[in-house]
């Protein structure tokens, strides 16, 4: 499976100035058999893909560009003062030997692509310096010739071989390829040629078929290659790779899927055929599509499949609906939550770019809400700001954008979103965001492998992300200190879990449950429900949540194992980055000075974060409250040939709130209620007033009310009635009753029924609308008939009056 590195995160803030260098080699599609166009069009397709790597013509007195230009002059000449240019060298760089080592000499590639970027960037310390040319063509034969060639057989990862190295060799053979020998040049073309020879098969498993960020990732290696070469087929094949032309679209990047890699119509994206992906393998394939869009426009090789419609489209229904104010939310960012140098405003800020990048040649009605979106992102994160995070071509986008009165910032999105293809829930309300990281047997609970992710065991058990005023929760060190048995939101059996992941491959663990998932109601409320199976455990927990405008209901049932060991119920476990000074309180009790040490609360009815708000226990709980100083360092979480994290240990203070249901439990519970932002008063006014009832709580279903909304959500786990609502079997279901009539929303999130009968508390005189898989008996006792058979897990609608 692929290794997604590093470089994969530089380039995603990689992209083209706002003026394009005009093609001229014609307005038709060209084909393999095609003639061959003039020379001129190769000589004015480099100077493009220069531009996309420097920004083309700026102005390197304009302030704007200082943080950039002083970030790359640093990077550059890190790596020139450390460069060995002696005659007897062994490696390029100390630290990068052997060179024979993939991730090396990949590494390698790599600083002298930054290297010679500073070369040819306007304003840059080493800008134009021949001594600096010179060298990095010499350390481009270096390599060549000792490591990375057509003769070399493929050995460690595969990626290190066909994107990650072909890629940095040829960008730097873009930027420098007239001072580079013809032969050289030849020389490098045939090592592409070798390992990366086009975008549709896996050079060293060629029947297996490239898929996902993988093909778009080869597709750009090979359109630059055909550029450096001068080879029309070469840019014909990158382009068709795009569509899949060779197997007729099935791998297209430009059609939605039902399975497998790809974008789904519901916004979900998947990498590694299970794994929930639109933050990391997502945004490498936006990125590569963007940037062979811009690379391409106005040549004979400019995209025509009006298939791209899809990846327009998963600019709002795929990225903006996980990012948060220009983060990442790392419930799809996969093991990449373990690199220490790829954080959640890092790939956030690459989202951006790509969005940015991708506006300049999309239709304008999409370009003009996409540039809203994205500087409603750069606005609103002050904690890690954009500009200084990506380079000088971003910088001249986004610039322009900021500085542009006619472009308002959009406001952050509010409503419920069901991501029923990847097992992912996103709850927004206008201050605060609640995503939850569900799985089944068709979504994994955890990636690991090549040493990354090693405690990412519990991160798909039901954990749920908190994002508020504190952009830094997750950012701030938070996976090599926090502890991995008490993840938010998670049920779990705190028996001693070795490293995942520690041996060469990637792997998923996917769990056996069904049920992962629910349904929406008019957009702005939530029922979501996942059996847990414990792994290695004989735990078993029914979990479901209930998203409201001002509060979530976490409720959980039938919680049994049978291994003699404690089972508990985490409510919280908060970040408080190093000072961790806020007041946590229990029924009013500070407990803000006990630090190291758990206390516990009998029969507690609410408690409170200062900073993040309430925590209500209907009918009392038996709640454990710690805050304690937890010290890690990211090599704990990763040891990756190119992605390890610092073994450098950190310390940061966290508030843990769970609840405790003893040894080998046999049907516990749990049920608590999350008021994001609210203070103590309102906290405990909540607690007292009790406006949400919890109508179930059991192995065969879970339920609540809200009288003042009129309304109830339910999922029953098994054919039953709760509140009035009888269902003919699983499924989740949500009413609302108001003066203009009656909204429903039904989904199956375990996928194994047919048909579900649902007959409603409330009488109905007709129908106003319905989705075309219901039908509706309406009546005193009005029941729907939904059509739930193949519909994946997805929300089914109707509107009653």
């Amino acid at each position: 499976m692929t290794d997604f590195q590093p470089r994969r995160r530089a380039l995603l803030a990689a992209g083209i100035g706002a003026l394009l260098l005009p093609v001229t080699a014609g307005a038709g599609t060209a084909h393999a058999d095609s003639a061959p166009p003039a020379t001129d069009s190769f000589a004015a397709l480099r100077a493009r893909a220069a531009e996309l790597a420097t920004g083309g013509a700026i102005d390197p007195l304009d302030p704007v560009y200082t943080t950039a230009l002083t970030s790359l002059n640093s990077s550059a000449a890190a790596q020139w003062a450390a460069l060995d240019r002696s005659a007897g060298r062994t490696a390029l760089w100390s630290d990068l030997a052997p060179v024979t080592a993939p991730s090396n000499f990949t590494l390698s590639y790599g600083r002298l692509l930054t290297l010679a970027t500073a070369w040819a960037t306007p304003g840059a310390a080493l800008r134009g310096d021949e001594e600096v040319a010179a060298a990095v063509v010499e350390g481009l034969a270096f390599l060549f010739d000792r490591a990375y060639n057509p003769a070399k057989p493929e050995s460690g990862n595969w990626w290190f071989w066909e994107i990650g190295a072909p890629r940095n060799l040829m960008d730097v053979c873009v930027l420098l390829h007239d001072r580079i020998a013809p032969e050289r040049i030849a020389n490098y073309c045939a090592v592409v040629d070798r390992f990366c020879a086009n975008p549709d098969r896996r050079t060293n498993l060629p029947t297996l078929a490239e898929t996902g960020a993988n093909r778009a990732d080869k597709a750009a290696i090979v359109a630059l290659r055909g550029i450096v070469g001068g080879s029309a087929d070469k840019l014909a094949l990158a382009r068709d790779g795009l569509s899949d032309a060779r197997d007729a679209g099935r791998n297209s990047l430009f059609r939605y899927v039902a399975s497998g890699d790809g974008f789904y119509l519901d916004g979900s994206f998947i990498q590694h055929n299970d794994v929930a992906y639109t933050g990391t393998y997502g945004n490498v394939l936006l990125s590569r599509v963007a940037y062979l869009a811009a690379l391409l426009a106005d040549s004979d090789w400019r995209i025509t499949d009006a298939g791209i419609s899809v990846i327009h489209e998963s600019v709002e229904r795929s990225f903006a609906a996980v990012t948060f104010d220009g983060l990442m939310m790392d419930a799809v960012r996969g093991r990449a939550v373990s690199r220490n140098r790829e954080r959640d405003f890092h790939t956030g800020s690459g989202t951006t770019s790509n969005v940015l990048l991708l506006a300049m040649g999309a239709p304008p009605e999409y370009a003009a809400r996409w540039r809203s979106i994205a500087k409603g992102w750069i606005e609103r994160n002050t904690a890690t700001p954009y500009l200084p995070l990506v380079g000088i071509a971003a910088t001249r986008r986004a610039s322009a954008v900021l500085s542009d009165p006619a472009i308002p910032a959009a406001p952050p999105p509010v409503g419920h979103t069901v991501f029923a293809d990847m097992d992912r829930v996103v709850h927004r309300r206008p201050a605060w965001t609640l995503a939850l990281s569900l799985s089944s047997k068709r979504i994994a609970a955890y990636e690991a492998g090549n040493g990354e992710n090693l405690h990412g065991w519990h991160t798909g058990d039901g954990m749920t992300y908190l994002y508020d005023a504190d952009r830094a929760q997750y950012s701030d060190d938070f996976w090599p200190t926090v502890d991995p048995y008490r993840l938010p939101g998670t049920t779990v059996d705190t028996r001693p879990r070795a490293d995942a992941g520690s041996t060469p491959g990637t792997s998923t663990y996917r769990p056996a449950n069904t049920v992962a998932g629910g349904a929406v109601l008019d957009g702005r409320y939530g029922a979501a429900a996942m059996e847990l199976i414990g792994n290695g455990s004989t735990l078993r927990a029914r979990k479901a949540w209930f998203c409201l405008d001002d509060a979530v209901v976490a409720l959980g049932a039938g919680i049994t194992a049978s291994d003699g060991r404690t089972i508990e119920t985490v409510v919280e476990n908060r970040n408080l980055h190093a000072e961790g000074a806020n007041l946590l309180t229990v029924d009013g009790r500070d407990v803000t000075d006990v630090v190291g040490r758990a206390t516990p609360f009998p029969g507690a009815g609410w408690a409170h974060l200062e900073g993040v708000g309430g925590y209500v226990f209907p009918g009392g709980a038996d709640l454990q409250a710690l805050r304690e100083d937890r010290a890690g360092a990211w090599s704990d979480i990763n040891t990756g040939a190119d992605t390890g994290g610092s073994g450098d240990t950190t310390t940061r203070r966290y508030a843990t709130l769970w609840l405790d249901h003893g040894v080998s439990p046999a049907d516990a519970g749990y049920a608590y209620v999350l008021l994001p932002g609210f203070s103590p008063a309102r906290t405990a006014a909540w607690a007292a007033s009790r406006p949400v009832e919890i109508v179930a709580n059991t192995a065969a279903a879970q339920a609540i009310r809200v009288r003042a909304l009129g309304l109830i959500a339910v999922h029953f786990w098994a054919a039953g009635s709760v509140a009035g609502i009888t269902s003919s079997g699983p499924g989740t279901v949500l009413l609302r009753r108001r003066d203009e009539g009656v909204s429903v929303a039904v989904a199956d999130p375990g996928r194994t029924g047919t048909t579900l009968t649902v007959e409603l508390p409330w009488a109905v005189e007709g129908v106003r609308s319905t989705d075309d898989t219901v039908t509706v008996a309406s009546g005193r006792r009005p029941v729907l008939t939904v059509r739930v058979g193949g519909s994946r897990g997805h929300t089914h609608a109707a509107e009653l009056f």
